[in-house]
């Protein structure tokens, strides 16, 4: 695959959310806004590019029965490192992301990357993955928190444009099932042109 394809793929062959289905619990219930959405998949992004590295170097030299744990540590360690960085730095940020920047650790995005494909190519690579699939990841989680802020209360970006509150449920749990499952069934229709 080309460097490019690396890149793109996360966008539509292998988009995170709407084709390999993964990632839920971030995508659902952190989406109830877009400023949400982008805060969350760039901090997914930030650990998947650094652990796809350090993955792809140490792959060659982890016994295979124990690479599994080996790549949860390496997670683990760019997530606690992630955490530190926030409350340092951006409290409000962590405050609003709150238990979802921990569960980063187990993300079936983060670990799938690092057992389906860092662990077999080259750092490159394994890099340019990370990036685009981290990519795709995030404008997922834009575009679904566009949907739900708008729907929900007339904003994006808490930027407010409609009179009215607009509707609760979007901004609630049911709300961020429906268009999660309208979006995926307008990616796929439009993914098969």
């Amino acid at each position: 695959m080309s460097k490019f394809g690396l890149i793109t793929k996360g966008f539509l062959k292998e988009n995170p959310t709407f084709v390999l289905v993964l990632g839920m619990c971030p995508t659902l219930a952190t989406t109830t806004s877009a400023m949400n959405g982008l805060e969350m998949g760039l901090a997914t992004m930030f650990v998947l590019i650094l652990s796809n590295i350090v993955i792809s170097l140490i792959a060659p030299v982890v016994p295979d029965k124990v690479h599994i744990p080996v790549y949860i540590v390496v997670i683990a360690t760019f997530v606690t490192l992630l955490q530190l960085l926030m409350q340092a730095y951006v409290p409000e940020v962590y405050e609003t992301l709150g238990l979802f920047i921990p569960l980063i650790v187990v993300n079936c995005i983060v670990l799938g990357r690092a057992e389906a494909f860092a662990s077999k190519n080259s750092v490159w690579d394994s890099t340019l993955d990370g990036i685009g699939i981290g990519l795709g990841f995030t404008v997922t989680l834009v575009v679904i928190g566009i949907v739900r802020e708008v729907l929900g209360s007339g904003s994006v970006f808490g930027w407010k444009f409609l009179a009215g509150d607009g509707i609760l449920a979007f901004v609630m749990a049911p709300g961020a099932f429906l268009v999660l499952g309208y979006l995926m069934v307008l990616f796929n229709k439009l993914a098969k042109r």
